[in-house]
């Protein structure tokens, strides 16, 4: 997942420690069993959490929902396969623009495979993707006014009038740096960013006509901080927040969810 924070740095993990436990991790020998269904182990968090919480990306009133920081695209794929645009098991780079990277320009307008998903699913990230059937590929920072541009005139093309968006998801973290508050200021900058970014394109419950639609699923590093934003920022605006620290999540990570339904409006 990528994000430009104003001083958060993005590492890679390469110890022999990280290694050693990925190779006993269950959830990654799960996906590595049928390496097509899912590109991270992340997926199997989305599915628990959508599972435990009212199937809430399936509902018949989500229509258009937003990846941020989405690359590798393993919730990505979980999107697509609850809105029906891929089975279970399958991954495979599909022809024509069956998935599509947008281009405002339109060039990517020859559609010719049929659709079998329903809704518009945007992933954005800095990083391009592989595609995925049914997922649009924006390759910008969400954070700069261009790329809410690109997505509101997506979301018309693709029938969305109101250029609002159901669900927003964001499982972006920056890497652990070793030094807590550092860590902790750089996953609430994340958190106020996204929220930033829901202000702008999430539609409300009230809009959607059911008391827990306008969702917000975003990732966060448990601390006291964190909460302080829940209760001042995010209580107030939805109609329901709940922390959610799922199974598939390993023990000893502080990371942990804001699941958060019923968006009242900016």
């Amino acid at each position: 997942m990528s994000f430009r924070p104003t001083f958060c740095r993005l590492a890679k993990k390469s110890s022999r420690q990280w290694l050693a436990r990925q190779t006993k991790d269950s959830y990654v020998k799960k996906r590595q069993i049928d390496p097509a269904a899912f590109r991270a182990r992340s997926a199997f968090k989305l599915l628990e959490i959508n599972d435990q919480w009212d199937n809430f990306l399936s509902k018949s009133d989500v229509n258009a929902v937003v990846d941020l920081g989405a690359a590798p695209g393993g919730w990505s794929q979980v999107v697509a396969q609850k809105l029906g645009w891929t089975s279970e098991s399958t991954d495979s780079s599909p022809t024509h623009d069956s998935a599509s990277t947008f281009d405002p320009l339109a060039i990517d307008d020859d559609i010719s495979a049929p659709a079998q998903g329903r809704g518009t699913i945007i992933a954005v990230d800095l990083l391009r993707m592989r595609p995925i059937h049914g997922v649009h590929d924006i390759v910008a920072d969400f954070l700069a006014p261009d790329t809410d541009r690109v997505i509101q005139e997506l979301l018309k093309r693709e029938g969305v009038n109101d250029g609002k968006v159901d669900v927003i998801l964001s499982d972006m973290a920056a890497n652990a740096s070793g030094n807590v508050t550092r860590d902790i200021e750089c996953s609430l900058e994340i958190c106020q960013a996204v929220m930033e970014f829901a202000g702008r394109h999430l539609r409300t419950a009230e809009k959607i006509g059911r008391k827990r639609g306008g969702v917000v699923l975003m990732k966060h590093f448990a601390h006291p901080e964190l909460q302080q934003f829940r209760e001042e920022e995010l209580v107030p605006k939805f109609n329901l927040v709940k922390y959610i620290k799922p199974d598939s999540s390993r023990a000893e990570s502080r990371e942990g969810f804001f699941l958060c339904m019923g968006w009242k409006g900016a």
